[in-house]
């Protein structure tokens, strides 16, 4: 199973918008593919955030990786980014 990366969001969340470019910048540059779940108006995204977080988020953005099963909450740097799209 490939690597999934999963960035949760909300459609009128700043901070969501703040991640994304970066996000984006990252995703190109490693050759991953980070999928955007929205969780304000989806009920299914929100139950899946939900249950992956583990590390007590509680809100958006919400990053996971599948593979490492690595949690990341709310903005961070791009260095922090990076070494979670690659499994560090």
């Amino acid at each position: 199973m490939p690597n999934r990366l999963l960035m949760f969001y909300g459609t009128e969340c700043s901070h969501c918008h703040d991640a994304e470019p970066v996000i984006d910048k990252l995703a190109e540059a490693l050759k991953v593919k980070v999928i955007k779940l929205e969780v304000w108006h989806n009920s299914e995204n929100k139950k899946l955030m939900q249950k992956l977080d583990k590390i007590s988020c509680g809100g958006v953005p919400f990053f996971y990786n599948e593979k490492t099963g690595k949690a990341l909450c709310g903005n961070q740097s791009e260095q922090t980014f990076r070494k979670w799209m690659k499994g560090e």
